[in-house]
């Protein structure tokens, strides 16, 4: 029942609000979290090709932002490929910061706007009221598609989809291990303390507790230790139930952070620990490369 429901899913300083404004994806940061830490890493575009592309999805185009190096645009390199997917609040500054640093060490990498359909998440001041108008009326099938539609744009535009990847945060998190679970190209993905249980709804019907059985890409799970929303416990469960799976489940791992809360990779935020961040993010590179994405 679970495989059927599945393979349904187929079909630097401190800033005030008034300084960001969402214009493009990837500029300005998510109302919810100003003002920004003065922590926050600003990556170079030098040698890169960076910036905001359309991904056609159907009848709709998908907003995106896309780095790679400069080669891959002048046709001289076919990059391997990395899915960034975001957290609730969209493809703002930081997650376009995360494309370039994956760019700047060779890879061709992706985040899509996934919630353009839904509302602009950017401008949002409340979290709660965020999830539920925008991120809770996201169905994980739409989701699936636009990845998808993300795979097939990148390997018409100098990407090598036979080395995929696939990084989220926290709700891309989520959306990594179920991806993992869906596209037999995916060599690995590495999710940053995504919920792993939930309740099967109409548009979430699995959640990532649900998918070793059929897991094809092993995953590495990065987790804070006082994360208040994710509980040790359901990841406890997460590791009991990835040992009886796939082989892919069975290559799984988690590493976990005991001091670090939600979103510390989020350097942008009050949330980041720069220790785990950046031993993550080395562990994160690290697993791209050992499964074959690099």
């Amino acid at each position: 029942m679970l495989q059927e429901e599945f393979d349904s899913l187929h079909p630097t300083r401190d800033l005030s609000r008034r300084d960001f404004v969402a214009t493009a994806v990837g500029s300005g940061f998510a109302a919810a979290v100003l003002p920004v830490s003065a922590q926050t890493i600003d990556t170079d575009t030098v040698g890169l090709v960076a910036g905001p592309v359309s991904i056609p999805v159907g009848n709709f185009r998908m907003p995106a932002y896309r780095s790679a190096p400069e080669a891959v645009q002048a046709g001289t390199l076919a990059a391997p490929v990395v899915l960034v997917v975001s957290e609730v609040f969209g493809v703002h500054q930081h997650i376009a910061d995360v494309t370039r640093r994956l760019a700047k060490l060779g890879y061709m990498a992706i985040a899509p706007e996934f919630f353009a359909r839904q509302g602009d998440a950017q401008s949002y001041t409340d979290i709660p009221k965020l999830v539920a108008e925008v991120v809770s009326k996201k169905p994980d099938s739409q989701a699936m598609e636009d990845l998808d539609a993300t795979v097939a744009w990148a390997a018409a535009n100098g990407g090598d989809i036979d080395r995929l990847g696939i990084t989220g945060f926290c709700w891309g998190g989520r959306i990594t291990w179920l991806y993992a679970a869906r596209n037999p190209r995916v060599k690995a993905g590495v999710a940053w303390y995504g919920r792993l249980v939930g309740e099967a709804r109409a548009l979430t019907p699995i959640h990532p507790i649900d998918v070793p059985s059929f897991l094809r890409a092993p995953v590495l799970g990065l987790y804070g230790g006082q994360d208040n929303g994710i509980p040790l416990d359901t990841i406890d469960k997460m590791k009991s139930v990835l040992a009886g799976g796939t082989p892919a489940a069975r290559k799984s791992e988690f590493v976990i952070y005991p001091d670090a809360p939600h979103a510390f990779h989020a350097d942008y935020r009050p949330s980041y620990r720069k220790e785990a961040a950046e031993d993550g993010w080395k562990r994160c590179l690290e697993w791209l490369k050992m499964h074959g994405v690099g």
